[in-house]
């Protein structure tokens, strides 16, 4: 009876773990086939498209970079065929073997290898990574025949930024270069191989508006990554092209003219709009080399040059303005009720307290007034009167002609300048203004420091009596301006990267723009007159620099700037003449002016580093300049403007 129950109840168990494994695969055989059911009926859309993902791949097109022509429609930055060899990571498997297997077929240096394996690591293993760019037809057609054994290269064809004025427009135009790791913001454009953008100058300053964007392309590729076919393109929104101010022409002229100069910058400009009709600072360098690369024998050279070629002078180099500042404070004492017939001797000297402050003329200038002042740049005149006016009202006057603040010129790396008051010393310096600083300020040095875009912007409102004219090298600031919404991030400079100028006049709500000076007339005709004078009275400064041509004539200013203090023992055994000095112990050379004389069209400002005097070197560069402005006249002919790429005359 035992071994019975016991045989039932062994058959009863298998029974039930029969039961249990039919059961569980019938669970499963369930699942599995539910499951199936969702991937293929439920996901089958989507997993369709990552198939397709695998089978498709979209590639980015960039765009042409936007054309830069000068106000009559001359070519300065153009663009140009470029082909170059790419390399795709995760395509080439071995990075280091297909290399070298690439430079057996082209020349690829160390420095090469090092800045490809650098790119590979920080860009993603699909992006293609440029190893050579410009190559020729010969090693083109190499690359080619032993594509089979390069896994990973292509050959692609760019574009190349071209600048066929080279150095003459350096400083304007500036140049584009390779993207660097600071540059990345995420947008998938900059990560393009060989893409390119603005560094400098206007390529920097708009490079949003001539970058463009990018199209896209579809290709098919098979399982090792190889291209099949382009399934379809979608071009891409070529770059904006851009119309200057600048006349090239004029533009060359300047530039050559300054070259027979160690160091120098000049400016002109249109009074009556502020159009920048040539903006040079010389030495200059070619921006060429960047767009095909330099040694690092160039670069070491270009960095350590003394005279600084990579420099925009006109709108950063700090200089004492000398007696281009007199103009300022014969202003402000005109403002404060001094007239020009107000009169001081000049012994050559003044003396405050137990401190004798110099004119120029050692012997002085006898009686002079306001006009003689000017003109003859009598230090003594003006130590009065910033006496009797005081710097605060000079430094406000100052300001409201465009010193010691940016301009607001559509051109990136402008410096503020100097132009200094009670506040300003105490904050800066922790200590009370001094009288005698006030007498050194007067003609144009101690604390004040200016730029030369600064003294033409100076210069342009004295010329057309107080209308508040800012610099500019485009006329798409007003553009933008124009058709962004009231209060909209167009009318800053968030979306464009225009600047607003540093002086903008008050638009508030309610308040209507300040468009002109609070200057009575009669002030501007006495200030006319006497840089009148300046350049045409036989006992002006600048009177052998003048313009002789009739109807042209020129007004100016001279001004002569110290860069070292003259000792009483230098005094005493007579002071060394700057040509009998080393070059950099000498004066800085200045010079502003505008022409013609009896209807103001064009000012020009110049600098000259270590020139000299004024009179002697900088005004005779402006004279030229000016001649040349006038003959060619831009006015007289209108500038272009750009519809769908065709160049308009623009009435």
């Amino acid at each position: 009876m035992v071994l019975k129950r016991d045989g039932q109840d062994q058959a009863k168990t298998f029974t039930r773990r029969a039961l249990l494994v039919g059961g569980g695969q019938a669970v499963l055989m369930t699942a599995l086939g539910a499951r199936m059911y969702y991937l293929q009926v439920i996901e089958a859309d989507r997993y369709a498209t990552l198939a397709e993902d695998n089978r498709i791949n979209l590639r980015l097109i960039p765009p042409p970079r936007g054309r830069i022509v000068d106000r009559f429609g001359t070519p300065m930055a153009v663009n140009q065929q470029n082909y170059r060899v790419v390399m795709v990571r995760e395509q080439a498997r071995d990075v280091t073997r297909t290399l070298d297997h690439l430079a057996q077929i082209i020349t690829l240096s160390e420095r090469d290898y090092q800045r490809i394996l650098r790119e590979m690591r920080r860009k993603r293993a699909f992006v293609p990574v440029t190893v050579r760019d410009f190559l020729d037809w010969e090693q083109v057609s190499r690359i080619e025949v032993n594509a089979p054994d390069l896994p990973g290269v292509s050959i692609e064809v760019g574009q190349t930024r071209q600048y066929p004025f080279g150095e003459t427009m350096t400083h304007i135009l500036g140049y584009v270069s390779v993207v660097s790791e600071k540059d990345l913001t995420g947008d998938p454009l900059l990560e393009l191989p060989g893409f390119r953008i603005g560094k400098q100058g206007i390529e920097k300053q708009y490079d949003g508006e001539l970058r463009g964007k990018a199209g896209t392309s579809h290709l098919e590729v098979n399982a090792l990554g190889r291209v099949i076919r382009e399934l379809s393109r979608e071009e891409g929104v070529p770059g904006r092209d851009l119309v200057l101010t600048v006349d090239v022409g004029l533009q060359k002229f300047v530039h050559r003219r300054l070259k027979l100069e160690r160091s120098a910058s000049a400016v002109v400009m249109d009074v009556t709009n502020g159009d920048i009709l040539a903006l040079a600072s010389s030495p200059a360098f070619d921006p060429n080399i960047f767009n095909v690369g330099m040694s690092s024998q160039i670069w070491h050279d270009l960095i350590n040059d003394p005279l600084s070629p990579l420099t925009n002078k006109a709108l950063s180099g700090h200089y004492a303005p000398g007696s281009t500042f007199k103009m300022m404070v014969a202003l402000a004492a005109l403002e404060a009720g001094i007239g020009p017939d107000h009169r001081v001797f000049c012994p050559g000297y003044m003396e405050l307290g137990n401190t004798r402050f110099h004119c120029w003329k050692k012997y002085g200038h006898g009686w002079v007034d306001m006009y003689d002042g000017i003109k003859q740049s009598c230090d003594v005149f003006f130590y009065d009167i910033s006496r009797r006016v005081g710097i605060d009202r000079i430094a406000a006057m100052a300001r409201r002609f465009g010193l010691g603040a940016p301009t607001g010129i559509d051109l990136p790396g402008e410096r503020p300048g100097v132009i200094p008051d009670r506040e300003w010393k105490l904050a800066n310096i922790g200590e009370p203004w001094q009288l005698g600083e006030t007498l050194v300020s007067a003609i144009g040095q101690g604390f004040v420091l200016t730029t030369p875009i600064q003294l033409a912007v100076m210069t342009a409102r004295i010329a057309n009596r107080g209308r508040l004219v800012r610099p500019r090298l485009t006329r798409l600031r007003e553009e933008l301006a124009a058709a962004a919404p009231p209060g909209g991030a167009g009318s800053g400079t968030a979306g464009s990267g225009v600047p607003a100028s540093a002086d903008a006049p008050d638009a508030s709500a309610g308040s209507a723009p300040i468009t002109t000076l609070d200057i009575p007339d009669s002030h501007f005709d006495v200030i006319h007159t006497a840089m009148d004078l300046v350049t045409n009275d036989r006992r002006g400064t600048a009177y052998r620099a003048r313009i002789a041509a009739e109807g042209r004539e020129m007004a100016g200013k001279t001004g002569t700037s110290q860069v070292r203090r003259i000792t009483m023992a230098e005094r005493a055994a007579g002071v060394f003449k700057n040509e009998d000095l080393p070059w950099r112990r000498r004066d800085h050379a200045l010079f502003v002016a505008f022409a013609p004389v009896h209807a103001p069209r064009y000012c020009c400002a110049v600098v000259v580093e270590h020139g000299g005097g004024g009179s002697k070197v900088a005004a005779p560069i402006a004279r030229d300049v000016l001649m040349e402005t006038q003959e060619r006249d831009p006015a007289a002919t209108p500038p272009v403007r750009l519809v769908a790429g065709q160049l308009l005359r623009k009435a």
